[in-house]
């Protein structure tokens, strides 16, 4: 996104246009939501196959017998070779468990404070905690934090991922700071792939606190809209080169892959890692569902499968991103009142409105029937200092509605600077 001038003659010039969009769609009645990046139905309907794969008596693996019975497992050893590659981490170093990678997440952070990880001198229980949390960033991984009593420290993201002068200075110079929330492959909510210098400088960094962890959501590792897919080095063979083999902590799912509700998610890390990771997990679970990883077993078979059906996800998506981009273009293009992303991947765009209007367009839109993501989400504690950033969630309604709910938004943001400037037709 870049900076532009307001071009207050344009902008005068389009407040009739405006104003009639947001009347009208306030008098239809009508309601669109455009506020979470969640599959839509065509999405959904692509691993239908799935539900009914397994047939009576098929619940068997050679690696791991009857998968009906109790077992402690780090999961199924074909599944984890099917998304080793993708996810760019050893085989050996990957466990398998069930739908929700931010429980994953929430497990690990919470058992930090009980259980020293490895490289650790204690617990953190009765410390205080501080996270670094690039912005604008995603919203689950500030609640998780907030719910668990961990403080958020922003720091601001760049074209090649987080600030990382910032983040070194700070992990430096305060031990309190235990770890940095990381989307690092189209990043929710800027579409940002992290640079190979910022892999390698957050894996070199020094820290004050011996047990930092780099908590690595990368949940859009697979989620291409692009011929040219965005390159990602792996964070763990930075950090073992750099000798901090423990620095990092690896999420995914299949949660926008395969069903949102009952997916598979994934953790990798070191092996000293993996081993508190195991332990902890084995005193609050007698294991995964491994006929569920069985079902995604069978279904993709290879990891050529799962590209080709990641590929069918594009084919969806892809259009309702164009429609986005072109909308914005058409309506906010020249005014100099607005800037978004153009992401190569995962699910949203991010949309910059003049500083101090974003709680006004949401609002407005709100009135026109339109529902956003409450504008300060993509900050710690809902609070956007500049109140400029909106993200965009293309992904759930139909192209149509898609169009219809953009053009109020972009509406919106015509109204909120006018009124914000002082301009009038």
């Amino acid at each position: 996104m870049t900076t532009q001038t307001v071009d207050q003659q344009k902008l005068r010039e389009a407040l009739d246009g405006a104003r009639r969009v947001h009347q009208e769609a306030t008098e239809s009645g009508s309601k669109l939501d455009i506020t979470r990046g969640k599959p839509c139905a065509a999405q959904l309907d692509l691993s239908e196959s799935m539900l009914d794969i397994l047939k009576a008596g098929d619940h068997r693996t050679e690696a791991e017998g009857d998968l009906r019975n109790y077992s402690p497992t780090t999961g199924l050893v074909e599944l984890r070779e099917i998304f080793a590659p993708l996810l760019d981490v050893p085989v050996d170093q990957l466990v398998v468990r069930d739908n929700s990678s931010l429980a994953l997440m929430h497990q690990c952070l919470a058992a930090s404070f009980f259980h020293a990880p490895p490289g650790g001198e204690g617990t953190w229980l009765g410390q205080t905690v501080r996270f670094l949390a690039p912005v604008p960033g995603y919203d689950r991984h500030f609640t998780v934090a907030s719910e668990l009593g961990v403080e958020l420290v922003p720091v601001p993201m760049t074209d090649e991922g987080p600030d990382m002068d910032v983040v070194e200075r700070l992990v430096a110079e305060d031990a309190t700071i235990k770890g940095i929330w990381c989307v690092p492959k189209y990043s929710n909510p800027t579409g940002v792939t992290y640079s190979s210098q910022t892999v390698r400088r957050l894996a070199e960094m020094s820290t004050a606190a011996p047990d930092f962890r780099i908590y690595w959501d990368n949940a859009y590792a697979i989620h291409h809209l692009r011929d040219t897919e965005a390159h990602l080095d792996s964070i763990l063979d930075a950090c073992a080169a750099a000798g901090h083999p423990d620095r990092a902590f690896v999420f995914a799912s299949t949660s926008k892959v395969t069903f949102a509700g009952a997916g598979i998610s994934f953790f990798a890390a070191s092996p000293a890692n993996v081993q508190w990771y195991v332990e902890r997990d084995g005193f609050r679970s007698i294991g995964p569902n491994k006929l569920s990883q069985l079902q995604h077993l069978r279904f993709f078979r290879t990891t050529e499968g799962v590209v080709a059906h990641m590929q069918r996800h594009r084919e969806i998506l892809e259009p309702k991103f164009d429609a986005v981009l072109r909308q914005l273009e058409e309506d906010l293009g020249g005014l100099g009142i607005a800037s978004w992303t153009d992401p190569a991947g995962g699910y949203f765009v991010s949309l910059d409105v003049l500083p101090g209007t974003a709680a006004r367009v949401v609002a407005l839109a709100k009135e026109a029937g339109v529902a956003l993501t409450p504008a300060g989400a993509t900050f710690p504690y809902g609070k956007d200092p500049e109140d400029q950033n909106i993200r965009i969630a293309p992904s759930m309604p139909t192209t149509d509605e898609l169009d219809r709910a953009m053009r109020v938004l972009t509406a919106c943001v015509v109204l909120a600077a006018a009124e914000k400037l002082g301009v009038a037709s």
